[in-house]
């Protein structure tokens, strides 16, 4: 009897080796886990992904717009370049298309390092940086060429510096573009062109009181209203960077822009002072130099971006105005009584920047 039991403990015993030399299939991937872009390269197609080596640091900065996007591009840019100055010993993985949550938590997020870098508006931000509310100031630029200088000198250095008040650490300006008008009715080329006009606008006091300013009816609404409303003209007209007009669509029903650029106000990209603070000095070194030269091919990307949008507004058939310098002058000159409301906590650091040559 021993002997059969002997018999049949073998047997199970081998029977239970042999089951564990077969093959059990890894669990799929969860659908819903952020997916980020491969830092090795700007491109639209998946990169394999190099061998992580055992010291390496892996960061994540979190972008709310999709993949080909200009700022996105630049970002990629920034991550190419720490990755390729510390020899792969940093990763920095962008995770576009808002994947890491809405910009009011990702701000949030970088403030107490659960998230190492964003690139976010410059709004949010001016809560807490005030002296920020100054690029936002409409006609404040002369031209783009007037706020790279602004941004690329010690003005945009120090203002990248004072986000620190709002536990933040600023490391480079993005170009967004200009904001311009365009309307339903009838071409713009003076300000009492404008006069009457119902004009959508974010529901803010320097928005609102811009287009009171210049004769115009400020009407507040959510943007994504704003097509049917100048489609069955509960508004007349609206005002966006270029590339909005077009992927709105508002083109296709306001066939009237006038460029006048009356806000140039650019993006920024931050990091947490907690991540930061973990790396040695030579690496903060190395990621503030590689954040600034990401901004060229970031503004060159916005400019191809830009141009493909006014093309399309030519083909078309929407009527395009540019404002000539005298004109340019008196929309800027209709500003001075909202300036002097808005801007009297920083009149001196509006005149460094109105003085910029």
């Amino acid at each position: 009897m021993k002997r059969v039991l002997s018999l049949v403990l073998t047997l199970v015993l081998l029977v239970s080796v042999l089951a564990g030399c077969g093959t059990i299939p890894a669990p799929a991937a969860s659908s819903a886990a952020p997916t980020p872009v491969a830092s090795s390269a700007p491109s639209k197609e998946a990169q394999p992904s190099p061998k992580p080596q055992e010291d390496q640091i892996v960061l994540r900065l979190a972008e709310n717009q999709p993949a080909d996007y200009p700022t996105t591009l630049g970002d990629l840019e920034f991550a190419r370049l720490v990755e390729e100055r510390t020899n792969g010993r940093i990763k920095i993985e962008v995770y576009y298309g808002a994947q890491l949550g809405d910009e009011k938590s990702v701000i949030e997020q970088v403030q107490f390092g659960a998230i190492d870098f964003a690139r976010i508006s410059i709004s949010p931000i001016s809560e807490f940086a005030k002296d920020l509310n100054a690029l936002q100031l409409p006609y404040i630029y002369r031209d783009a060429d007037h706020m790279w200088k602004v941004l690329s000198g010690p003005i945009g250095d120090e203002l990248l510096k004072s986000v620190e008040s709002a536990n933040l650490v600023g490391l480079t300006w993005y170009d967004s573009g200009s904001r311009n008008f365009y309307n339903t009715k009838k071409e713009v080329k003076s300000v009492a062109d404008l006069k009457g006009l119902k004009i959508r606008v974010q529901e803010s006091k320097l928005m609102m009181g811009l287009v009171e300013a210049l004769g115009a009816s400020p009407t507040p609404m959510a943007y994504g209203e704003v097509y049917s409303a100048l489609q069955t003209g509960v508004i007349d007209g609206a005002e966006n960077n270029w590339p909005s007009y077009i992927s709105s669509s508002h083109y296709e029903v306001a066939k009237y822009i006038t460029i006048d650029s009356h806000t140039r106000v650019p993006e920024i990209v931050v990091g947490s002072p907690i991540t930061l603070g973990k790396l040695s000095a030579e690496d903060q070194e190395i990621i503030k130099k590689a954040a600034k030269e990401s901004t060229e091919l970031q503004k060159a990307e916005w400019a191809k971006y830009s141009k493909k949008s006014e093309d399309a507004a030519v083909a078309a058939g929407c009527t395009i105005t540019t404002l000539d310098e005298a004109t340019t002058l008196e929309f800027q000159n209709a500003m001075k009584p909202l300036h002097d409301e808005l801007g009297k906590d920083y009149a001196d650091l509006i005149k460094r920047i109105q003085d910029t040559k």
